[in-house]
């Protein structure tokens, strides 16, 4: 294990080298860190890397939190003002019907899906990665507004899609575990817990740091690691007081940015995004290692199936269907349908269902995960720059394109490497 931890530190620091050459061949961290994975599984060069259970679940939980938090706080209401309808329409009409209609699509073509099982399938690949179309993103031809939306979008829907996620795990984990166990009923306490305590914790934490900032009681340098301190107490304690961790991060995080106003200022979240960003290499790296091994011993032709339907009409419909009467044409339209990648967001849930069903049932599941979001790092990444400059050059004549955002936007949830973002 000593071997493949050096190994792991070793391909962060080489990435850190040369990542801003790898990206003009569009060959993204995350292609790169799922093939290792997957290599030292196999044992590639002497090294095994077989992770615990516990290493595991560590991972994913301060993972998840730290992404959860940053996203959230990071919302500027000033900046998104003008185009609060067009958000409000993808998150609040296009995410639930992409739930439901993922749902009902695995109910009736995943082989053995209980109710529960599709529920969980079809609100683990409902958020969007824009990451993983960082070409299409760092493109200026393609208008401003077009790629501020599909980024807002992405920041905030793994956010809102947690809480189906958990309550269809716990519905998972009562059916197996039989009478006796609380199920979505109690988790649904937990979430609300979550919500509640988040928000106070958040409201209070953010005016307190802005406080001392002013009143000179805090060092600015130290506001940073505050700030990621603060996202994992949202989460450790919600649990203590039996809530949702995840939830609470994520409101935490919107309480948090409330405090200022307009957003919590991006220096005070540079140091939990950036740490975020490297844990996210690493669920990438597990990702090979242990997802892609399993998945690839159960994986049958309807999980193929609903991998290319979840990335084209389970998500490009409910999109078409928010979007009407917004005023977009249908290339847009089109556009912003697909570039919908399953990502970080979804392979954490599938690591969740690991770690919290049992085998028979994770087999039901998890295969369906791993093939969409390997199905949607190649079909998005070989896509999204030929695609961004045949829109770009389709639109370019209305001068929207290159136009550069305003301060305080929704920045891209990068990855390590890529140059830092300002939302557009």
């Amino acid at each position: 294990m000593d071997t493949a931890f050096s190994l792991i530190l070793l391909l962060l620091f080489l990435w850190g080298l040369c990542s801003r050459k790898v990206a003009r061949v569009e060959l993204t961290a995350p292609a790169v860190f799922v093939l290792v994975g997957f290599l030292m599984h196999q044992g590639f060069g002497g090294v095994d890397l077989v992770p615990s259970r516990e290493t595991i679940k560590a991972l994913v939980e301060v993972t998840l939190t730290w992404v959860l938090f940053t996203d959230a706080a990071r919302l500027s209401v000033r900046s998104l003002r003008p185009d609060i309808g067009l958000y409000g329409r993808l998150l609040v009409i296009g995410l639930p019907l992409c739930v439901g209609l993922g749902t009902l699509v695995a109910l009736g073509l995943v082989p053995g899906a209980s109710g529960w099982a599709a529920l969980y399938l079809g609100a683990a690949l409902a958020p969007t990665d824009a990451a993983l179309g960082a070409s299409m993103m760092d493109n200026p031809v393609v208008p401003a507004r077009v790629r501020r939306t599909i980024n807002v979008e992405s920041g905030l829907n793994d956010g809102i899609a947690t809480p189906f996620v958990v309550l269809a795990l716990a519905g998972l984990v009562a059916a197996e575990a039989g009478a006796g166990h609380e199920g979505p009923g109690g988790a649904l306490l937990e979430l609300l817990i979550g919500v509640a305590y988040g928000a106070a914790v958040g409201l209070v934490a953010g005016r307190l740091l802005r406080s001392a900032l002013r009143g000179s009681w805090a060092v600015e340098d130290f506001a940073g690691p505050a700030v990621l301190a603060l996202a994992l107490l949202c989460y450790t304690s919600a649990i203590a007081l039996g809530g949702n961790g995840f939830v609470a991060a994520f409101i935490g995080g919107l309480a948090f940015g409330t405090a200022y106003g307009e957003g919590a200022p991006e220096w005070q979240l540079r140091f939990t995004e950036q740490s975020a960003s490297v844990l996210s290499l690493l669920v990438w790296l597990m990702f090979g290692a242990v997802m892609l091994p399993e998945a690839f011993q159960h994986l049958t032709w309807q999980a193929v199936c609903y991998a290319v339907l979840s990335l084209t009409v389970i998500r490009m419909v409910p999109v078409a269907l928010a979007l009407l009467g917004s005023g977009l044409d249908r290339g847009t339209v089109l556009f912003v349908g697909w570039f919908g990648p399953r990502g970080l967001a979804s392979i954490i849930f599938g690591l969740l269902a690991v770690e919290e069903l049992a085998p028979a049932a994770a087999r039901v599941v998890v295969p369906v995960v791993v093939c969409t979001v390997l199905l949607s790092v190649v079909a998005h990444g070989l896509s999204s720059g030929p695609l961004a400059r045949r829109y770009g050059s389709r639109v370019a004549p209305d001068g929207a394109a290159g136009k550069r955002p305003s301060a305080g936007e929704l920045p891209v949830r990068g990855l390590p490497g890529r140059s830092p973002r300002t939302g557009a």
